[in-house]
């Protein structure tokens, strides 16, 4: 992937994970991953992988834990959901940021929180600690 669509990325996200939020500069030390939304091996041979469409910025943590998923269960209804995709969801409609945790408010948003972990403590106490400093997710 060349620079160019990396800094593409970034921009677009506004240098934060577009799945928990967290900025980049919350962890100076750990660079964020550009992620493929689809993974490689659930794409056609012939597709643009490196498109910035099909690509999102994303924390190690949520990088990680996502994998090449692209549902999992909403712990609320017991379904199968898609996860949040950054290109076609808005994040405001399915998450919300309440006393440092990510709350889910749609299906999606409970099963991308569930799944990507995105209230382990080391991940709620750096949200916290970034708020305190005036930041904002």
């Amino acid at each position: 992937m060349d620079s160019q669509t990396k800094e593409c990325v970034r921009k677009r996200a506004g240098d934060r994970c577009e799945y928990c939020h967290l900025p980049q500069a919350a962890t100076p030390f750990i660079t964020f991953y550009i992620e493929h939304l689809i993974a490689k091996q659930h794409t056609p041979d012939d597709e643009d992988l490196d498109n910035p469409e099909r690509l999102a910025l994303a924390c190690d943590r949520c990088n990680l834990l996502k994998g090449p998923n692209l549902s999992s269960i909403d712990p609320e209804s017991g379904e199968i959901v898609n996860l949040f995709n950054p290109r076609k969801d808005h994040w405001g409609e399915h998450f919300a940021v309440r006393a440092s945790m990510i709350v889910g408010g749609s299906p999606t948003g409970r099963a991308t929180v569930r799944l990507l972990n995105m209230n382990d403590s080391r991940r709620v106490d750096l949200r916290e600690q970034w708020l305190e400093e005036g930041g904002e997710i």
